[in-house]
């Protein structure tokens, strides 16, 4: 029999990352439509709207092979996510500031799911989704600084000669201490400030308008960790006579009324909670100095904890949906 023109079945990664897409999509879909409602830069609004097409190209596409493949598309976020005639939360500068969050984020995460796509539509789809968010990126940046908004790394000096490593205390803080930190670790300093700025900024958001007193405790806590976090790094940056990023806490309105859903706001919480482990990953494998190794894998431990407790309080509130899972093969053979 020729099997040729059959359709080849999604791998386990096909599923989970066309699955996980869709689910973030539809969550910023519902972002981006309340975002338009109060901006009033045009080039922002522009690179807003252009987000949100790309995120409905994103789910659109995404539904239709789930539908060929006779797959449960699933719920993700609605319109009932959403409330569009709640008042403005967010700066104009905010919404430019997020946005860049977002496309770093895109780039990361296409970057990684294209080394485990085999299917040549799911290979042309997800190649697509990484130009185009390289595309806004860049769009995104340029804006920033045409408007002096961006926060660019530290300078440091050039090298002009060049040198070896003599000793072990390049690495080993209980050898020595190195005086300079490396451009590597100068880089992932200064960005780890600034996400855990932005998600300090976006837990003063939700706390102000989520209506569960468990869900605002558990934000509010969130801020706590992230503003701790921020410190160790910026010390790190202080002690080498470094620039450190400022706060966008004063982009946020003082408005009480709650333009997202509960579960969509945890879900966007949690979302940049992996994200950050993520981020302490990279540092960690870029990092030479035992000492920002020693933080960063503290601290990650410290948002695994945080994060657990985050997906006990979604699952409490039925607000989880379960991912793709293999077959429980102990299940099938209960008597």
């Amino acid at each position: 029999m020729d099997r040729s023109h059959e359709p080849i079945k999604l791998t386990s990664a096909e599923l989970g990352y066309l699955w996980d897409t869709y689910i973030a999509d539809s969550m910023s879909i519902c972002v981006f439509k309340y975002f338009l409602e109060h901006i009033e830069d045009v080039e922002i609004k522009t690179l807003v709207t252009l987000a949100m097409d790309l995120s409905q190209q994103h789910i659109e596409m995404i539904a239709g092979n789930f539908k060929e493949e006779g797959i449960q598309i699933p719920e993700g976020f609605t319109e009932k996510d959403v409330n569009l005639q709640a008042k403005r939360l967010f700066s104009d500068v905010f919404y430019l500031k997020y946005l860049k969050h977002m496309a770093n984020g895109g780039l990361a995460t296409y970057g990684r799911v294209l080394q485990h796509i085999f299917r040549g539509d799911l290979r042309a789809f997800f190649s697509k989704c990484l130009t185009s968010t390289m595309e806004l990126y860049n769009k995104v940046t340029e804006v920033l600084t045409e408007k002096g908004l961006s926060t660019r790394p530290p300078f440091i000096p050039y090298p002009k000669t060049i040198e070896y490593v003599h000793k072990q205390s390049f690495l080993l803080e209980g050898l020595g201490r190195r005086e300079g930190l490396t451009a590597d670790e100068v880089t992932q300093l200064h960005f780890n400030i600034q996400t855990n700025l932005l998600g300090s900024s976006l837990a003063t958001a939700f706390s102000q308008v989520t209506e569960s007193d468990k869900v605002r405790k558990y934000i509010q806590r969130g801020k706590e960790i992230a503003i701790k976090h921020v410190k160790v790094f910026r010390d790190h940056l202080e002690n080498h006579g470094l620039p450190v990023p400022m706060s966008v806490d004063q982009e946020v309105t003082d408005s009480t009324e709650s333009p997202f859903s509960d579960k969509l706001m945890m879900f966007h919480f949690d979302l940049m909670i992996y994200s950050g482990i993520g981020n302490y990953g990279v540092a960690i494998s870029e990092s030479r100095r035992s000492d920002l190794v020693v933080d960063y894998s503290r601290l990650s431990g410290e948002i695994l904890k945080f994060a657990e407790d985050g997906v006990n309080i979604m699952i409490n509130n039925k607000w989880l949906e379960q991912p793709p899972l293999t077959i429980d093969r102990k299940d099938l053979t209960k008597d």
